[in-house]
């Protein structure tokens, strides 16, 4: 396999799927307003330190952000009849799937690092480890970008299917991750 090849065929990929689906109704809805939404949700009306909630609202932001790329991009290609051109072209499906998760990364960390600027400025928050911050970010991202991917892995042409079967498991992984209620509150199985 001949890498620089290979890398370009990701990061031409990575520059369709962000022209095309970063302004996606389901996109926007699932990686921007629904994070908001659960933010006002817990947090109007309670009696919650603002610097202590922030970083657990930068990571369900992170996390819905990468993740709501993925199960897009796969079932709406699959039902535009662009997925089999895609496959076709001169690329290895590897490159394929890497651009699919690369797209979610950058969107997911281009949207939290704006949520962070902005929160940070607001708030006044200290920042202790920029590096550690910024590689937290990046690698999360990528990881929450990959599993957006694998959750569009079901053969499905309908993206609203795959968009119920990702809020299907990733709702339940922020009610249970301390996000919003401590673990320590969860009870004995948590």
């Amino acid at each position: 396999m001949n890498i620089p090849r290979f890398i370009w065929s990701v990061l031409m990929v990575t520059e369709k799927n962000m022209r095309i689906y970063y302004y996606k109704g389901s996109v926007v809805i699932f990686g921007l307003l629904f994070p908001f939404i659960m933010f006002l949700t817990f947090f109007i009306g309670r009696d919650l330190d603002l610097v202590l909630f922030f970083p657990g609202f930068l990571g369900m932001m992170l996390f819905f952000s990468a993740s709501s790329t993925g199960p897009l991009i796969t079932p709406w290609e699959k039902r535009e009849k662009t997925y089999e051109r895609l496959v076709s072209l001169p690329v290895v499906i590897g490159s394929i799937i890497l651009g699919d998760i690369l797209s979610g990364a950058v969107f997911g960390f281009i949207i939290t690092s704006l949520v962070w600027l902005v929160g940070s400025y607001l708030l006044h928050l200290p920042l202790t480890d920029p590096v550690a911050l910024i590689a937290a970010l990046l690698l999360g991202s990528f990881a929450f970008a990959a599993l957006g991917t694998l959750l569009s892995s079901p053969a499905t042409d309908t993206p609203s299917n795959i968009m119920m079967f990702s809020n299907l498991v990733r709702l339940p992984l922020i009610f249970v991750s301390g996000i919003f209620i401590p673990l320590s509150q969860l009870g004995d199985w948590a």
